[in-house]
């Protein structure tokens, strides 16, 4: 393969802290090594809504040293991001013509924009692309990559579910942030002698909830077990009575959901074909206060999480992650995705399409019973538990 003289970078999904640590330490790495860095603005919709042949501010920005130098220090991402999936594009650009819109249609009434991204990756003279982010970025560059262009992928999400890899960006910030609110929680909540229902981000998996548990010594409810509400309620009835301040907490997924509820999805579906989660904590805190009788508190651990600068594990991991995608890319190597497999760095093919997230072992990682994290066993662990085998 030609060696790359052009690197784009781009950032998908929600954002996380340590994005701007990859976008600076991807910049440092490639001019160093003689390449131009080609930053994508807001996602896909960069790569879908940008004009073939152009390079509008509002999608493209030129990296380099200097307007990177301080990046890292702040949250978020300088690139701004977008759920957008050109695979099935409903809001398309308005410089497309009717007719090569149709030529586009899906079945459904959306879009495949994929040759749009294939299109403009070329005008923009890229030769290959970092992506940052989840599932649903990493499953549309697994497509991108089969097409034969070239892609190297970083795993970030705060619900650290992707397949391949133990830890993702973002992760450890969103547990050390819940540690922090859950913990400043417990004077009201004792003062009040209430329950505290805490809900976290965890559609499908529950390490969000099961580490912010873990953190904190609390009970946590995770989607992939479903629970006895009655059960629940005895235990957190028994915290609150051995309690000297008179309370308990709980931390819930929000796919969590107890045995024999019915919580319907709620809100449009989006362009991965994912709808909003009812609010599980609200629902549950309303059957909590209705069995045990006590007053009982919905609390959000969602976007807060999700805010401000990364803590320094995340700081560490993103820029080795950064580091490491930048070794595959001047490698030759296409289609990889950066990795931590039993603790260490590592790289493993993207995820393919429909692999779906990775979810909690729930034998060797939850008591179910006491709706508590398992705490024995771990001579041998991975240093997040949570080994691939």
């Amino acid at each position: 393969m030609t060696a790359p003289k052009r690197v784009g970078i781009l950032t998908g999904g929600g954002d996380v802290p340590g994005l701007n640590s990859v976008i600076k330490s991807v910049t440092y790495r490639a001019t160093e090594a003689g390449l131009g860095v080609v930053g994508i603005r807001r996602g896909w919709e960069g790569l879908t809504h940008l004009r073939p042949g152009t390079s509008d501010p509002e999608y493209v920005r030129l990296l380099d040293r200097q307007n990177t130098r301080t990046i890292d220090r702040t949250g978020g991402t300088i690139l701004h991001t977008s759920r957008t999936n050109p695979r099935r594009m409903t809001s398309t650009p308005d410089w497309i013509g009717a007719d090569a819109l149709a030529a586009l249609a899906n079945d459904d009434g959306t879009y495949d924009f994929s040759s749009i991204v294939n299109d403009n990756l070329a005008s923009l003279g890229i030769d290959v692309l970092v992506t940052i982010g989840g599932d649903d970025t990493l499953s549309f560059s697994r497509a991108l990559s089969d097409t034969g262009f070239p892609v190297v992928g970083i795993p970030k999400t705060m619900d650290n579910d992707v397949q391949g890899t133990e830890y993702c960006i973002g992760f450890s910030s969103a547990i050390t942030r819940a540690k922090e609110l859950i913990n400043r929680q417990r004077t009201t909540l004792g003062s009040h002698e209430r329950i505290g229902v805490f809900r976290i981000f965890g559609r499908d998996a529950g390490f969000s909830a099961l580490f912010a548990a873990y953190a904190t010594s609390t009970r946590c409810l995770i989607p992939e077990v479903a629970y006895d509400l009655e059960h629940l309620c005895a235990i957190l009835t028994e915290d609150r009575r051995l309690s000297p301040s008179r309370y308990a907490i709980v931390v819930t997924a929000e796919g969590a959901i107890w045995k024999g509820a019915q919580l319907v999805d709620i809100g449009g579906i989006d362009a991965y074909g994912h709808r909003h989660k009812a609010n599980v904590g609200e629902a549950l805190a309303a059957e909590v206060a209705e069995r045990t009788g006590v007053e009982t508190l919905p609390i959000e651990l969602t976007y807060d999480l999700r805010s401000g600068e990364a803590d320094a594990l995340d700081q560490i991991v993103a820029s080795t992650f950064a580091n490491v995608a930048m070794d595959l890319v001047l490698d030759g190597q296409r289609g990889r995705m950066v990795a931590i497999r039993d603790g260490k760095y590592a790289e493993v093919e993207l995820p393919p399409p429909g692999g779906g997230p990775r979810r909690v072992d729930v034998a060797r990682l939850y008591n179910s019973d006491r709706f508590r994290p398992r705490y024995d066993g771990r001579l041998g662990s991975p240093l997040l538990l949570a080994s691939l085998g």
